[in-house]
């Protein structure tokens, strides 16, 4: 887990929301808010110029929304994690987030704390859900993985290390980084490690794509979503 002060821009159209988690949060050494915009179009200018390492940011917003805010900060900034705090429990709201690239999908219900851990666990390269969301996943990694080359996939797996297997099986179930390196006896950082070479070896995007290419690929039956 890092240990500076995670730099956050704020982006929700809704002013006294904002004001109020900006307030909120403002009394956490662990953040530094960089900056706020009221919807995707704003977040995007102020992206370049901020360069915050993670934007939280609603879905429905005028303008430009969430979601499409993401796949263009995606294609421009490819490394900066978004995570959406919204009130929205629909299914299309989280499965729209997902495939543009969020990486995080939070409730407006979610206390303070909580919401200052996820951003942490995001910026170091973990995905975070909504618990009453995250059993829901399971249908969208069963979506990308239709979606994805099966062939060319398959030809790969044979390049992952065993380690690496036990990793992936494990990101599938919805474990945390921490929860994978408690389960097999290993760091946080080699956690991290074999996942950046898992999603290299196998090249995929993201956390999520590799939860899809394990159920494509039939390395994990019945899971059980954790988070």
């Amino acid at each position: 887990m890092t240990s500076f002060p995670t730099r956050l821009l704020i982006v929700d159209d809704h002013n006294l929301f904002r004001q109020g988690l900006i307030r909120i949060l403002g009394d956490y050494e662990q953040l530094q808010i960089v900056g706020q915009a009221a919807n995707g179009q704003d977040a995007l200018a102020l992206v370049g110029q901020l360069q915050p390492d993670v934007v939280l940011m609603d879905v429905n917003m005028p303008v430009l929304s969430g979601p499409d805010a993401v796949r263009q900060m995606r294609a421009r900034f490819p490394s900066l994690p978004v995570v959406m705090l919204t009130v929205s429990e629909r299914d299309d709201d989280l499965f729209d987030a997902i495939r543009a690239g969020a990486q995080g999908y939070l409730l407006k219900n979610v206390g303070a704390a909580e919401l200052i851990d996820a951003l942490q666990r995001v910026r170091d390269g973990e995905a975070i859900i909504a618990p009453s969301m995250a059993a829901r996943l399971l249908v969208e990694f069963r979506a990308l993985a239709e979606q994805a080359p099966q062939e060319p996939q398959q030809a790969q797996a044979g390049e992952l290390s065993e380690r690496e297997l036990d990793v992936l099986r494990l990101v599938a179930q919805g474990m945390s980084n921490k929860e994978i390196a408690d389960a097999l006896g290993l760091s946080e950082h080699t956690v991290k490690t074999h996942l950046a070479n898992i999603l290299d070896k196998l090249h995929l995007r993201s956390r999520a794509h590799a939860a899809a290419y394990a159920v494509q690929a039939g390395l994990v039956r019945d899971i059980q979503t954790k988070r």
